[in-house]
């Protein structure tokens, strides 16, 4: 439900391209992501760093698109967070006791450490060759596949890459029996 409700704002921004065009759409991503981030705040009165960082680039790229109407500005959003966050997972790596992904998941699944440390640095390098992705299809296409990219292309490619980290993963994972 959660990762739904982070999607919330890319699916209303895709919504209104198809209906309005891109200005339109940057507009109520705006909107949208001002709006989760209330409701976030009003429910638990906290809202997640990354919720902050995306609102923060959505409000700037997306305002700079609107003011200089170039679509340019809100088609680098998504590079730049995907680089930030293959940045803070990099960083993470050399800082702190354990990497960040190994605080996010440590929880739901037990690894050894050397493998925590492989997951983040593959996680890492996923991001920043998605967010050089973006780019090479917001510079090589029309706004109308790039939007289609951005919604089905870059959800598609996190998917597969999720699932081939299971698998990757599968080989440690132990049966409920064995691990008591």
């Amino acid at each position: 439900m959660k990762w739904l409700f982070d999607f919330f704002p890319v699916v209303l921004f895709f919504v209104a391209y198809k209906l309005a065009g891109i200005y339109a759409a940057t507009a109520v991503a705006i909107a949208a992501t001002l709006l989760q981030v209330g409701y976030l705040w009003w429910r638990r009165r906290q809202v997640e760093v990354m919720h902050l960082v995306t609102l923060g680039l959505v409000v700037i790229f997306g305002g700079a698109t609107l003011y200089l109407h170039d679509a340019r500005f809100i088609q680098w959003k998504p590079t730049v967070i995907n680089w930030l966050f293959g940045a803070a997972l990099l960083v993470s790596q050399f800082v702190g006791e354990r990497p960040f992904i190994q605080r996010l998941m440590a929880n739901n699944l037990e690894l050894p450490q050397p493998v925590w440390y492989r997951l983040n640095a593959s996680w890492a390098l996923f991001f920043w060759v998605l967010g050089a992705v973006n780019l090479l299809v917001a510079y090589s296409f029309d706004t109308e596949v790039w939007v289609n990219f951005k919604l089905f292309g870059m959800l598609g490619l996190t998917v597969a890459f999720a699932l081939v980290q299971a698998i990757f993963l599968a080989r440690y994972l132990q049966p409920e029996s064995t691990k008591e």
